[in-house]
Formats: structure tokens, sequence, C-alpha cells
């Protein structure tokens, strides 16, 4: 892969992450309803501005905890604004990853990865992550654009190193321009 699939999304284009064009082609509640419950603990991996965190955090209700992770400290500001003084600001968590690990503070029952895993140089050492942080009956949501971003060799050889890693692959949500797949541990 080039580098410039690897390239992690500027916080400076965080807006057109927030887009309505988005919010109707990937409606966070209409993919993510069939894996989160209230009261789950759930987790964002490269959040960016919080497009799905914000509906994750929704969804678990005040008993449930949000996990917005991200590498960039700008995108997690971005994040902090938006709920700032709102009651999902005690239920969601921001988490500075870094480069080499995702700094994770507990277990989870959900984890996304949205348009993420191409970017992560060590895709062996991130899935050995998720799956020491992933509890016993917790699946991963894995959406990678396709064409352009990641070809289907490429996602497949990605999801070779998440079996290798412990995870069984499952056919994931049918997302249009999209390479989809649950992980769950083996």
């Amino acid at each position: 892969m080039d580098n410039d699939r690897n390239r992690v999304c500027p916080v400076k284009l965080a807006n057109s992450l927030d887009s309505k064009i988005r919010k109707w082609l990937q409606n966070p509640r209409k993919i993510l309803s069939p894996y989160i419950k209230e009261g789950m603990t759930v987790l964002d991996i490269g959040c960016g501005p919080g497009f799905f965190s914000i509906e994750m955090a929704v969804m678990v209700g005040s008993r449930g905890k949000m996990i917005a992770v991200d590498l960039q400290e700008g995108m997690l500001q971005k994040l902090s604004n938006k709920i700032c003084g709102t009651e999902l600001e005690e239920r969601i968590v921001l988490v500075h990853c870094a480069k080499d690990t995702l700094r994770l503070p507990e277990r989870v029952d959900f984890g996304l990865a949205f348009f993420m895993v191409h970017e992560v140089p060590d895709k062996e050492r991130f899935f050995k992550e998720l799956r020491a942080v992933l509890k016993e009956t917790g699946q991963i949501l894995i959406v990678e654009p396709k064409y352009f971003h990641v070809s289907r060799q490429d996602f497949a050889a990605t999801m070779s190193i998440a079996e290798k890693a412990g995870f069984a692959i499952h056919v994931g949500p049918q997302l249009p321009v999209c390479q989809t797949a649950i992980l769950k541990t083996t």
C-alpha cells in the first residue's frame, strides 16, 4: 500500500466528516442498531469529530459508556466541544491514542473501526490489542472504503491478520461503496 492510503484524515477536514450527505449515506443509528444495546460499553476507534460517537453514546443510554479514541488531539477537541454541557459529556470518555497503541481504559462489548484500519501501520499489533480489550461476547465492526483506498485483496489480507489475532470473521452489513466485516472472538 502506498503512503497516501495510510495517511490520517487531517483535523482541518473534520467538518467534511459531519456532512448531511454522509448522515444520509451512512446513518449511524441504522448501521449500528443491530450491534449496540443499552448499558453496553462501546468503542469508536478513529472517532474523528464524533460522527458515530455521539449516536453510539445515545444508544448505550445513561447506564452505558462510550469510549472515543483518536490519534489527533484536534479531533478529540472537536468532539469535546460538541458534547460540552450535555448529558453525553458524562457518558463519553475521550482517549488520545498513540500511533502504536490504543491506550484503552477498559474492556468493551462493541467496537467500531470505520474507514480507519487502512491507516494503521501495524495491523497485527492493532488486532491483538483489540482482541485483548474485547469482552468474551463482544464484536467489532470493521468498515473500509472500496476501490481507491482499499482493494478487495487488501481487505482480505487485513481480515487474514485479524483471524491470526484470534477473531472469527463474519459478514458485515451492506453499505454503499464499503467493505465490511464483523469480528468476534474465537
